[in-house]
């Protein structure tokens, strides 16, 4: 019971002071986890670092999670979780709660949000396709991807674009010169570990037929949630085209509300999925305030809980080329001094 404590206790600063982003997020856990406390050593937390960024979701949140659980088994990732989560999330539903009095639609300071968002969309999509899209074929598949999600807005599409240009990435971007990484000790049983993935995949295939069958708002938000939660690589940003296409065209919230709620999520600390807590607190007609927001919340980040338990003992390894590692290692330690 004191380590799961502690681990909350320590979770919940980080949650209150880790502005920046993810990159910065790391940052901040490698100072707090591996040089001051000594959870883990400099290797397991590279590999830790290099596993989350490799499978969907928030990659510092896994992090923080998974640290947690080693720590203390589930209950300390549980509290890892929370920790490092309610404080934005708190933030941005009192945001939504206030933003409910105003009209947003002609609101000057909302309106700047509104613009802030855009430009910090715009910084992060080139961003990435500087450092991704490098390459006359990688340009290309980048060019095709996104004619095609834009030709056919539908999370059918999405999910056959991400399974398409993850065999040709497969393909034709294989790293022969890497060096297999050892799992980390994570005290969770084999039997353990099968449920959490198998559990995985149930609600990623199920939810979609649940939702068509039964015409319900909130498992409809359950699943959109969790599948932008599941399918997503690459962080926060990348999450923000397939939450606009599930929230705004059905009605849920306005284009107005979704960019200023994105525009707040910057000025908080912690992880941008929170951003989620916003979008179900305003949603319409219901569930929404609170109940939306936590309905939202928990969806987005279950796969996560999902996968990290599970990957420890059925060979989701992966390697991770020698400077990459190296690389990271150099920018954590520069990060850490933040």
């Amino acid at each position: 019971m004191s380590r799961i404590l502690e681990v909350l206790k320590v979770s919940t600063r980080l949650g209150l002071t880790s502005f920046g982003g993810p990159i910065a997020h790391l940052g901040y856990f490698h100072e707090e986890y591996v040089k001051r406390r000594k959870w883990l050593d400099e290797k397991n937390y590279a590999d830790l670092v290099a596993l989350c960024q490799f499978l969907p979701g928030p990659a510092s949140s896994q992090v923080g999670i998974a640290i947690g659980i080693q720590r203390a088994g589930l209950l300390g990732g549980l509290m890892a979780w929370l920790g490092f989560t309610l404080p934005s999330a708190i933030a941005l539903m009192i945001f939504a709660w206030v933003l409910q009095g105003f009209n947003i639609q002609h609101a000057g300071w909302v309106h700047g949000l509104m613009i802030v968002a855009v430009a910090v969309v715009a910084q992060a999509v080139w961003g990435m396709a500087s450092k991704l899209a490098t390459g006359k074929t990688k340009s290309t598949i980048a060019v095709i991807s996104a004619v095609c999600a834009l030709l056919v807005p539908t999370p059918m599409v999405q999910v056959l674009i991400i399974i398409v240009a993850g065999l040709i990435g497969w393909l034709f971007f294989r790293k022969n010169t890497a060096q297999e990484m050892q799992p980390m000790p994570i005290p969770i049983s084999k039997k353990t570990g099968l449920i959490f993935l198998a559990l995985f995949f149930a609600f990623l295939m199920v939810l979609p037929v649940l939702r068509l069958m039964i015409h319900n708002q909130g498992l409809a938000m359950f699943d959109s949630f969790y599948r932008a939660g599941a399918l997503v690589f690459g962080g926060g940003h990348v999450v923000l085209p397939l939450l606009q296409q599930d929230v705004v065209p059905t009605g849920w919230v306005t284009n107005a509300q979704f960019l200023a709620g994105y525009g707040a999520a910057q000025a908080v600390p912690g992880p941008l999925f929170t951003f989620s807590s916003y979008l179900g607190f305003v949603s319409k007609p219901y569930p929404n305030g609170i109940m939306g927001s936590i309905l939202a919340l928990i969806a987005i980040f279950l796969p996560a809980f999902f996968l990290l338990p599970g990957r420890c003992h059925f060979g989701i390894s992966f390697v991770l080329a020698r400077d990459s590692k190296r690389h990271f290692l150099e920018l954590t330690h520069r990060l850490s001094g933040y």
